[in-house]
């Protein structure tokens, strides 16, 4: 994995055949990551590539989170106004490299931008928008994320995604 790398989506990278057997991510990287990074700036996505394809991606954007949603236990000593978190919108891996490590690293490399924006300009934690899929759920609780529970914005015939929060104290020192 040493010569696997992860770094800003560019505007002439080959989205064009990622498959991670998710439909809804695949789309989004091909279709919508490009416009949402370079022309309405919603987000950040970035890539693990090595060197001639990308292996996989996540997508990341400032946010906030009400104390209120945050588990009881992670509310003490918090002001009761918008704290800001860095959200974690998708992360996905093609399926030829899946198995390989790319997810950790592409998590790893969200806890490290978490970690400078805490230190830049402030940051309670991550969120992430984990698909109610078992082994999605177990991927994110291996390191340290905990759900939150949906207190409004259900989205009815579409799948639940399962919000979940890992605080910035709790996030793993590589």
């Amino acid at each position: 994995m040493a010569d696997i790398k992860v770094r800003l989506l560019r505007s002439d990278d080959d989205r064009s055949g990622f498959e991670s057997g998710h439909m809804d991510l695949d789309r989004f990287f091909r279709q919508y990551a490009a416009q949402n990074q370079f022309r309405h700036h919603l987000g950040a996505t970035y890539v693990a590539h090595d060197g001639a394809h990308v292996l996989g991606y996540m997508t990341i954007s400032a946010g906030h989170i009400e104390i209120d949603d945050l588990p009881k236990s992670r509310r003490k000593k918090l002001p009761h106004y918008p704290l800001p978190i860095l959200r974690l919108a998708r992360l996905a891996v093609d399926r030829s490299a899946q198995g390989r490590g790319i997810g950790k690293l592409l998590l790893r490399s969200v806890f490290e931008i978490s970690r400078n924006m805490a230190e830049s300009f402030g940051c309670v934690g991550v969120v992430v928008d984990a698909k109610a899929e078992a082994e999605a759920v177990a991927f994110y609780e291996r390191y340290g994320f905990e759900a939150l529970d949906v207190i409004e914005g259900k989205l009815g015939s579409r799948p639940e995604p399962l919000p979940m929060f890992i605080p910035i104290g709790s996030i793993p020192k590589r």
